[in-house]
């Protein structure tokens, strides 16, 4: 990673801003032309709309996928227009992911609004995340109409649909992890693997092979969006504790509190002396957390710099992302926007 942090956030803004366009119209033409009753709910969602179908204005967050996703296929010489209805259908089936997440961990805000489940109930946010999971299929297959050849758009539906059942298993793994006293640092990365890693994987590699690219740079490319998705996750854990809430629209500390096992304190209880490791897993049982309770578990993370150990880890795989494309064939622009978003995914602050 050769950019400078602020250099490296600007050229992510430019990236995520050229492609921002096509890919909320893409999302328009699914969701608006579903023809279903709950579309409302799917508006309210993105945040184009509230419950009585009153316009907002869009905030429908970063959309990375989408962007990683049209980033590769014109990195990999591709036409950006064919790859469209793959970036729309990912953000979908992201958002579905989100919907129901937002079920499992009872999350009551997201964005500064109330979550779906929250302002139109569990039955609702279940069917409406249903059925934002099928529509991304269902959008998936209209790169036949934009002129993707049928081989790839197979291609591109079994890659969409790995990720899927490895997100799911990771997801799993994750809901299990509260109840397990202590989870070992090759069980935390087998789980983000799943949960975070494989859509990015997925998403370069349905811009490759929207672009035509041969089965070897299509691999590399998932490589690379899968272990810059290890990076996100890992930085994503290092500010769900020590982030500015002002940036992130947390609590400082708020994984302690919801006692997950983020790449931080699974550090921690694989490098803790035992007595510490003991007192760890005892706070962590204890329901709810108490303030003293949290100011442990971060003085017991400092003992062992899980702060630290964690920006070295994300700087690792971002640099493993960047040596997963040394061999594909790549102009000077798009080699530096891969370098641009290694450097942001581990340096982020929101």
């Amino acid at each position: 990673m050769t950019a400078s942090v602020a250099d490296a956030a600007a050229r992510v803004d430019a990236i995520l801003g050229r492609y921002r366009a096509p890919v909320l119209a893409g999302l328009r033409r699914s969701i608006d032309g579903a023809d279903v009753g709950y579309a409302g709910y799917l508006r309210y969602h993105f945040g184009w709309a509230d419950l009585d179908g009153r316009p907002l204005a869009e905030a429908a967050g970063k959309m990375l996928r989408p962007a990683l996703c049209l980033l590769c296929c014109e990195a990999a010489g591709g036409d950006v227009a064919r790859a469209v209805p793959a970036a729309a259908a990912l953000e979908l089936v992201h958002n579905f992911t989100l919907i129901h997440d937002d079920i499992e961990d009872g999350s009551e805000t997201r964005h500064g609004r109330l979550t779906l489940w929250k302002a139109a109930g569990v039955p609702q946010a279940i069917n409406t995340g249903d059925g934002m999971f099928v529509l991304g299929q269902r959008t998936l297959l209209r790169l036949a109409d934009a002129g993707v050849a049928a081989n790839h758009v197979l291609a591109a539906a079994r890659a969409l649909d790995d990720a899927c059942v490895a997100l799911c298993d990771g997801q799993y793994a994750d809901i299990g992890f509260e109840r397990a006293p202590v989870v070992s640092p090759s069980e935390y990365e087998s789980m983000i693997a799943g949960k975070t890693a494989a859509l990015l994987g997925a998403s370069a590699a349905i811009g490759a092979i929207a672009a035509g690219a041969e089965t070897r740079a299509a691999e590399a490319f998932a490589a690379c969006g899968r272990m810059l998705g290890m990076a996100f996750q890992v930085q994503d854990d290092v500010l769900g504790i020590w982030g500015d809430a002002a940036a992130t629209g947390k609590p400082v500390a708020d994984d302690i509190r919801s006692r997950k096992k983020s790449f931080p304190v699974v550090f921690a209880l694989d490098r803790l002396s035992p007595d510490d490791r003991e007192r760890l897993v005892a706070i962590y049982s204890r329901r709810p957390l108490l303030a003293a309770d949290v100011a442990e578990v971060l003085r017991l993370l400092d003992i062992v710099d899980a702060r630290g150990a964690s920006a070295a880890a994300a700087a690792r795989w971002a640099e493993a992302a960047l040596g997963a494309l040394r061999d594909v064939e790549l102009t000077p622009r798009h080699r530096a926007d891969f370098d641009a978003l290694a450097t942001f995914f581990v340096h982020r602050v929101a």
